[in-house]
């Protein structure tokens, strides 16, 4: 958990570490930027998965039917598609570009399918976030937000900004009262350009490169440059500032509010003890997971 102690000051880089190539779902091939180990450190943030690829072989079998209970995914496609169905009625076609912000609550069973584009390409990011003890059980929630409905703003400094959730030079992202407070940006800077951006003192805030490479301090001599496949965790502060030099970067900016809360964390089911834990996995071989019905 990120703790305030720093007043009017820039955030400096924490600890920097590479994404790590690992399977999931049916044998699905990708990157884990952070997961188990790494989230004490990133509270609220579970996990963040990398899935970009060009051959269908690593991907076509997809993430077939599976429950989540106490937690939220965030899926952002950059290219191909995803086809998606729940056990609320939801199912649809997840583009480049859209967002699938699905809160699990109290429990969802569902499934996700890539499909790449017309030269075999597939991508994109999931991160999984933490619900409060308070909201575990709430009725499970589903929002599809299309490339259309995110806005692009250029930033002093000369980036340009997708804004998801959160807000940059005074336009808000389409994503709003999420309990943990997130701010979720696509950020691209050509080389030579600069980003700075405020961000709450008490909140996590961390950074992954989706391509070229960048400094996430402002004293680049003093660092080495973060390059594709980086998670760039920061420490303290009210401020985030990022530059180029020779080359552009894009990046994944990430923030939320720490839960400080216990966790007990098996596959796809996030609770705050084991008892808790026991009852969501016996409660699926039971069939009487699912509180809310199909719409």
């Amino acid at each position: 958990m990120v703790k305030a102690t720093e007043t009017g000051s820039v955030r400096r880089v924490s600890k920097v570490w590479q994404s790590q190539p690992t399977l999931e779902g049916a044998g699905v091939h990708l990157r884990r930027a952070f997961g188990f180990h790494e989230a004490p450190r990133l509270d609220p943030f579970l996990l963040l998965d990398d899935f970009r690829g060009e051959n269908p072989e690593d991907y076509k079998l997809g993430f077939p039917w599976h429950p989540h209970r106490g937690m939220e995914t965030i899926t952002y496609m950059l290219d191909g598609e995803v086809e998606h169905s729940d056990s609320l009625g939801n199912g649809g076609l997840i583009s480049p570009g859209d967002v699938q912000w699905m809160t699990a609550g109290s429990g969802i069973v569902h499934q996700e399918m890539p499909k790449g584009d017309r030269k075999g390409r597939m991508g994109g990011f999931q991160l999984w976030a933490n619900l409060p003890a308070g909201h575990k059980m709430m009725e499970p929630r589903y929002r599809e937000v299309k490339n259309a409905e995110i806005p692009v703003v250029k930033a002093p400094g000369g980036a340009t900004v997708h804004v998801i959730a959160g807000e940059v030079a005074g336009v808000q992202g389409p994503v709003r009262e999420i309990v943990t407070e997130p701010e979720y940006l696509d950020v691209s800077l050509k080389a030579g350009q600069s980003f700075t951006h405020p961000v709450k003192p008490e909140h996590t805030v961390f950074a992954y490169v989706i391509e070229g490479e960048g400094y996430f301090q402002p004293e680049s001599e003093s660092q080495s440059a973060s390059g594709t496949g980086s998670l760039v965790l920061y420490g303290p502060g009210n401020s985030v500032a990022v530059t180029t030099e020779n080359k552009p970067v894009r990046f994944l900016l990430v923030a939320g509010k720490p839960l400080g809360e216990p966790v007990a964390w098996r596959g796809p089911i996030v609770m705050n003890t084991q008892e808790e834990l026991r009852l969501a996995f016996r409660e699926y071989q039971e069939g009487t997971f699912l509180r809310h019905a199909r719409r």
